[in-house]
């Protein structure tokens, strides 16, 4: 199927082609039509799976059909939970109505509302928004959705978790009642469910297989490691891979930061982006991590929601997700629009009952891989576990051979000798380990204070530049 027989205008089809899409994905191949004959749908869909098209087409030729010569006002709303995800979305729908007479406003907090009042004023025919600030703008009287045509709810399932379900029902009360609802979500709940059954009349249910989808795209490989040796071994492979464009996925942003300054000591380019940072700071950290400017990306699972970064080849879980359905859409971030990606995750022992969950969820059995130089010490690996498959043992890297051990042979020093090393130094009282503690962060699954040898810090600030 072609998207010439979708039914979509030639304005829309010649978007489409500019941007470089020949044949619609799954999801858009159900959905397209199902909208476009004025039906409510329910979807399941994970990142990665092309949903943004697949209700942005249908809803722009609905709005392309009906268009008058009125004055402006909102006719299609779509509600994100974050930020982020409303800024893509938000520059998807641009980039698809290059050619249509549509203006389209993004709209969210942590930056100055007059832009968005001065927008509408000058007429908006959709509107990208959170939340959060859609009410502000509806409570200031800014705005009125008395022509509303089209609702969609994105990652409705972030929506409730996040804790929106209160502003959508309030938001829910200022549209009409005649409107065609479009909710799509990573999981169906109980919580989403009984949203939709409030929401939709009669909807039309698509679901994409989560299995089918992001993890058929990328190539994932599984690394067992130590957790204090796991920020070593990431940086020596991107360094040493001369690797560029690397989004990494941390738990907390704690260890986001913390990871960040650490791998920038080790000359690598990086920067990191979670709840905590401004909105300045995050566009900033995006648009120098799009450009090539940063080479590492380091983020936390609620900020990266709704990044669509163009040729990300390196995804990599520093650490697994506490949710086995997080692994997809963290791995969905690469592999996308038929390129290829590599989603590799660093795994300690005490990991290897989560990824035994994520392998159930995507219907697939991972190798687990231990790499020459970083093999875990003293603990049973994967391979030790009934049903798993052999530990696979890639040929040694010459660069980190060198840089680990001296001429003579001897480990380098703060490497080999670590345990004779600390039982030399002076007991430590409970307040200064304490104190250490806090200054280190035992909690984030490497050793910050131990730096790689200049000469490799050297050569990867190298590579980064070419």
């Amino acid at each position: 199927m072609s998207f010439n027989e979708l039914g979509l205008s030639p304005h829309i089809l010649r978007a489409v082609k500019e941007l470089g899409y020949e044949q619609p994905t799954p999801i858009q191949q159900q959905a397209i039509p199902a909208i476009l004959a004025g039906q409510d749908v329910l979807g399941g869909a994970q990142t990665g799976t092309g949903k943004t098209a697949g209700f942005t087409l249908p809803m722009l030729q609905r709005l392309l059909a009906n268009h008058g010569r009125g004055r402006r006002q909102v006719r299609a709303l779509v509600l994100t939970p974050t930020r982020e995800l409303a800024a893509q979305v938000g520059e998807s729908i641009i980039k698809y109505a290059h050619h249509l007479p549509f203006k389209t406003l993004i709209a969210y907090g942590g930056v100055s509302i007059k832009p968005n009042l001065d927008a509408i004023k000058l007429g908006v025919d959709i509107l990208v928004a959170t939340p959060g600030r859609l009410l502000d703008l509806l409570t200031q009287g800014a705005l009125t959705l008395s022509e509303l045509e089209v609702l969609v709810l994105d990652e409705a399932d972030r929506m409730l978790d996040m804790g929106f379900i209160v502003d959508i029902r309030r938001i829910m009360k200022a549209l009409p009642a005649e409107r065609q609802t479009l909710l799509f979500s990573a999981t169906f709940s109980n919580e989403i469910k009984a949203l939709a059954d409030d929401l939709l009349n009669d909807p039309t249910l698509i679901e994409v297989d989560p299995s089918n989808t992001a993890a058929e795209q990328v190539s994932q490989r599984i690394i067992q490691v130590d957790r204090e040796r796991r920020r070593e071994l990431l940086s020596h492979m991107i360094g040493r891979g001369n690797w560029q464009r690397v989004l990494v996925f941390v738990r907390t942003k704690q260890i986001a930061d913390r990871l960040a300054q650490q791998m920038q000591k080790d000359g690598l380019n990086t920067v990191a982006i979670h709840g905590d940072k401004s909105q300045g700071a995050r566009n900033r950290a995006l648009a120098d991590f799009r450009s090539g400017a940063v080479r590492v990306l380091v983020a936390t699972d609620i900020a990266a929601r709704g990044l669509d970064i163009d040729q990300l080849p390196y995804v990599i879980n520093f650490e697994l997700p506490q949710m086995a359905e997080d692994y997809i859409h963290r791995i969905g971030r690469t592999g996308r629009a038929g390129r290829g990606g590599e989603a590799i995750s660093l795994v300690s022992h005490d990991e290897l009952g989560q990824l035994k969950a994520i392998e159930a969820l995507i219907g697939q059995s991972l190798t687990v891989e231990i790499l020459e130089g970083y093999e875990p010490s003293g603990k049973p690996s994967r391979q030790t576990l009934p049903g798993s498959k052999p530990v696979q043992n890639p040929p040694r890297e010459r660069g980190h051979a060198n840089a680990k051990s001296n001429a003579k042979g001897k480990p380098a020093a703060g490497k080999g000798k670590a345990k004779s090393d600390t039982a030399k130094k002076p007991a430590q009282s409970p307040q200064n380990k304490s104190r250490k503690r806090e200054v280190v962060g035992e909690d984030i699954g490497f050793t910050p204070m131990r730096r790689l040898p200049k000469a490799m810090r050297d050569s990867y600030q190298d590579s980064s530049d070419e």
